[in-house]
């Protein structure tokens, strides 16, 4: 056997392992969410589980065993796979060139403001059935509540903290407001000192499950999140394109190969004398 055929059939027999996990959990977690969080996971996770097992089995059948037509369906959905990686990579560069924490005087903190990022961006999670969906997984994970715990800290002590954008957005009122602090989750909102401009300073509330879920600057923390985590994801997309770019390259040198032997193996037809 070819090496390219041997070294696609052994790459896509360690993608066949990973895959069995991955749509295992996803089937398990179909059974036993509980929370919407959770429901909103599932489905990806089977397809990408079901995709992955799909497309390993046909390079794997189709490298080993010689089946052209397996092997050729194979190079079809890694090519639409590489046009797509790159495609969402280019794209996830281009929308998360927006946005960014504003600097505060005396705070360790940032704020974010949701009209600093892209459009898309903010269509996409002001949306209310997709904002329905992030305030419930942010309700179920307890988000907020490591500072909550922290009730003892003092306002000097809270306002030096290093908060991540979903803390300072979420869990805590806009600086604007000019609140005074009781604790890192329970702020006292006074009449003669309230932004009226800012939306938010009406949304907040100190019920630990509202808080400031509801409010601008939450979706914007939520954004800056999402922001550092589709820069991450496209770098390691690109690292993953020149990859596939590699195993598709020796996808389609034992697609010769298959090529080759069956045409040396199919027998010449030879006229009578």
């Amino acid at each position: 056997m070819k090496f390219s055929n041997s070294l696609v059939g052994f790459l896509n027999f360690l993608t066949l392992l990973l895959s069995i996990p991955i749509l295992g959990g996803g089937i398990w977690l179909a059974h036993r969410a509980t929370t919407d969080c959770e429901k909103y996971l599932q489905t990806p996770i089977i397809i990408v589980g079901a995709f992955l097992l799909a497309v390993s089995l046909a390079g794997f059948i189709g490298a080993c065993c010689r089946v052209n037509w397996l092997l050729w369906f194979y190079l079809f959905v890694m090519f639409v796979l590489i046009l797509v990686l790159f495609c969402f990579t280019f794209f996830a560069f281009v929308v998360t060139n927006k946005g960014a924490g504003e600097a505060l005087s005396n705070r360790g903190y940032k704020e974010y403001k949701l009209g600093d990022y892209s459009n898309w961006l903010q269509k996409r999670v002001t949306n209310t059935k997709n904002w329905n969906r992030i305030h419930s997984c942010l309700i179920d994970s307890k988000f907020c509540q490591n500072l909550a715990m922290d009730n003892k800290t003092s306002s000097e002590e809270f306002f030096a903290k290093d908060l991540n954008p979903i803390e300072s957005g979420c869990c805590k009122p806009p600086e604007s407001c000019h609140f005074t602090y009781q604790s890192p989750t329970v702020w006292i909102k006074n009449s003669s000192t309230t932004n009226g401009s800012n939306p938010d300073c009406n949304a907040w509330s100190n019920d630990p499950n509202a808080l400031c879920f509801n409010c601008e600057s939450c979706k914007a923390g939520v954004l800056q999140n999402l922001k550092a985590h589709w820069k991450r994801v496209a770098v390691i997309n690109m690292i993953f394109l020149v990859f596939l770019v590699i195993v598709y390259s020796l996808g389609f040198c034992a697609f010769r190969n298959n090529r080759w032997s069956n045409a040396r193996h199919r027998p010449q037809w030879k006229p009578y004398a």
